[in-house]
């Protein structure tokens, strides 16, 4: 009797099986490469309610940091300004402007601007932004020249093996206490930078935690 099947089929199995653990490895290991906070949370740009230019608030009309984001450097938390910070000036600049009519209303009602958050930590993680600010880390470390953005993206991925890249080495990232908020200082060159780093890392004792619980609470 003849057989039913050609010869290539005995060894289809196998190949199907091969074929088919090639495609599962190439997808695990995408996902894993590209699942990342690197890929799926740089360039993070949301839309807001009212839209605000980092770069005409600071570098062209000279706002601090610390004058909307008042706790920075005296909580683990970077505030949102209320809508009576904006409302000092904007109660005579572009008062009557229908771009911020969401400010008014917040400022009349009570009612937080509905903000959409762009940079965000998951709850298992403990980060508290004065001991960086007060240990000579800038804002721009972590979140990039907000100061030239028009529309504030993250810049940075936030992930852990971010997080720890400077834990490992802050001498490469720190700077001087009163150069925190100003964001375009820049080290005279790389040689600079590590003298004082290191300097500061040795007066100031600064040891980053670097294992679990030093960032898992």
């Amino acid at each position: 009797m003849a057989n039913i099947y050609p010869k290539w089929t005995n060894t289809a199995p196998l190949k199907i099986a091969a074929c088919a653990l090639l495609v599962l490895g190439t997808v695990v290991l995408g996902v894993t490469y590209y699942a990342t906070p690197k890929w799926t949370e740089v360039g993070h740009q949301p839309i807001q309610p009212v839209a605000f230019s980092h770069n005409l608030h600071v570098s062209q009309i000279g706002l601090d940091c610390r004058y909307c984001h008042t706790y920075v450097d005296r909580s683990e938390h970077s505030n949102v300004p209320g809508a009576n910070t904006c409302m000092n000036c904007h109660n005579q600049v572009l008062a009557n402007d229908d771009r911020l009519a969401p400010v008014r209303e917040s400022f009349d009602t009570g009612q937080p601007v509905p903000w959409v958050r762009v940079h965000d930590t998951p709850d298992y993680v403990y980060f508290n932004h004065s001991v960086h600010v007060n240990r000579g880390v800038s804002c721009v470390e972590c979140h990039g020249q907000v100061n030239e953005m028009e529309i504030v993206e993250q810049r940075q991925p936030l992930s852990m093996a971010f997080c720890l890249d400077c834990h490992r080495n802050p001498e490469n990232f720190l700077r001087p206490p009163d150069e925190v908020y100003n964001l375009n200082w820049k080290p005279e060159n790389t040689t600079a930078q590590l003298e004082m780093g290191e300097k500061f890392v040795h007066d100031w004792k600064v040891q980053p935690p670097e294992s679990c619980s030093g960032c898992h609470r």
